[in-house]
């Protein structure tokens, strides 16, 4: 009868040990198949949307310091707010399959007037060198510049002309994920692309629908 106690106090250890090892083996089957559940497309994908959702980020950032009417301000602040909560979700999904995950707004930070085209690359789009790589849809530095002087009604009117085409050329990117052989298949990223595309396709109605109610006149001053 003396001897159970010993058992027990071995068993114990023991049990515990065999659990712990049994949840790290676990653990590192669910890391190695998350590693082997995408596609070379669906990376690329993920990687070159948080860049272009980056710019948007951007563009909508300014509208508080621009001038935005009301309405496009809120609209603004909806998009900004929906875009870095999504490039978080992306940044995750590369990371946990230990794949390069891109930081662009990091970089950031807020200025008054246009960056000098010598500078660093200071923002998605606009100084990125003399021949920048674009994703469909991206605005080009001159028009970038362009967006950050403008004020009040010019700023609405292009910004958005400018994230009308953003959204396009975001959903022509869904588009070529799910017409890539064996993109887009993988459970968590294929939900974040259907996102990306009911969501950008109903902004887009509400952009032109807005873009119908700006005056003719785009100075600065209302």
């Amino acid at each position: 009868m003396a001897s159970l106690p010993i058992r027990r106090r071995i068993a114990g250890p023991l049990f515990v040990a065999l659990m712990t090892a049994g949840l790290t083996a676990g653990r590192a089957d669910a890391q190695a198949a998350a590693k082997k559940d995408y596609t070379p497309a669906d990376a690329d994908f993920m990687q070159m949307m948080i860049m272009h959702h980056a710019q948007a980020v951007v563009m909508s950032d300014w509208a508080a310091t621009h001038g935005a009417r009301p309405d496009v301000l809120v609209l603004c602040q909806r998009i900004a707010l929906s875009q870095r909560d999504e490039i978080t979700l992306m940044q995750h999904w590369l990371e946990a399959r230990g794949l390069s995950a891109p930081d662009p707004l990091r970089m950031n930070t807020p200025h008054a007037g246009p960056v000098v085209d010598s500078s660093p690359m200071h923002m998605p789009g606009m100084d990125m060198g003399p021949d920048p790589m674009l994703m469909d849809g991206m605005l080009t530095p001159a028009q970038m510049r362009a967006l950050d002087a403008a004020r009040g009604v010019a700023f609405d009117r292009l910004y958005l002309t400018g994230m009308i085409k953003h959204h396009e050329g975001a959903l022509k990117m869904v588009a070529a994920l799910f017409a890539t052989p064996g993109g887009g298949q993988q459970p968590e990223l294929s939900g974040y692309a259907a996102d990306i595309d009911a969501g950008q396709r109903a902004e887009i109605g509400r952009m032109q629908a807005m873009l119908q109610t700006l005056p003719t006149s785009t100075s600065p001053t209302r």
